[in-house]
């Protein structure tokens, strides 16, 4: 299998390449629009602030491309947030993938900004207001009904449509997104140890 990591202006590429070959997993590190379109599996990591990685994605024209991708597309992190409308760091125009603002999370007595370490991650509320208690999503396959992973934010994505697992740090928000055959997870799944692993093998196998 062809899995590309989509190389641009942003960390945490180093900490996703030791996460795959963990599981035995081949990469290739690219901003080649022809290799990246012609990958079965692609991973958008990042850390960083919204509009410097904005802007290395349109320099590489990767702002037009990953719109219209059509293989399984795992975003993590600040990936996640640059596949949503626009963030508020810095008003930054986004790949709106997901069509969901990215907001910074208030200052609450009590709650540090950003949000590091690690946090519980839940299915999302049935549509009646109750826990649905199960994952439905490929991603979440063989997780237990509440597990942890590893967070390091100050922005947050809210409860929307697309939404399949949430976290509460301050208010609920999404912890992973799908639309179609894109994903997105704002934790750090190449550092939050066996379910970190689990959602990446998962992905692999979609």
């Amino acid at each position: 299998m062809k899995v590309v990591i989509i190389k641009y202006n942003a960390g945490n590429v180093q900490s996703v390449m030791y996460a795959l070959e963990r599981i035995g997993a081949s990469y290739e590190l690219s901003d080649s629009p022809e290799v990246i379109r012609s990958a079965e599996r692609i991973i958008f990591p990042g850390v960083g602030e919204a509009s410097t990685a904005m802007r290395s994605l349109r320099e590489n024209g990767l702002d037009k491309i990953i719109p219209t991708l059509k293989q399984p597309f795992l975003g993590t992190c600040v990936g996640m947030q640059l596949l949503c409308k626009s963030s508020e760091e810095n008003n930054t125009e986004c790949l709106n993938v997901f069509d969901v603002p990215i907001l910074k999370f208030p200052r609450i007595k009590g709650f540090k900004v950003p949000q590091t370490g690690w946090n519980e991650i839940t299915p999302p509320s049935a549509p009646d207001g109750g826990a649905t208690n199960s994952w439905i999503n490929p991603l979440c396959k063989g997780l237990q009904e509440s597990e942890y992973v590893y967070y390091n934010h100050g922005y947050y994505a809210p409860i929307c449509e697309f939404t399949v697992a949430k976290t509460d740090y301050i208010l609920e928000y999404s912890a992973i997104l799908q639309r179609e055959n894109f994903f997105a997870a704002q934790f750090h799944s190449e550092i939050s140890g066996d379910v970190g692993e689990k959602i990446f093998k998962n992905f692999l196998e979609i």
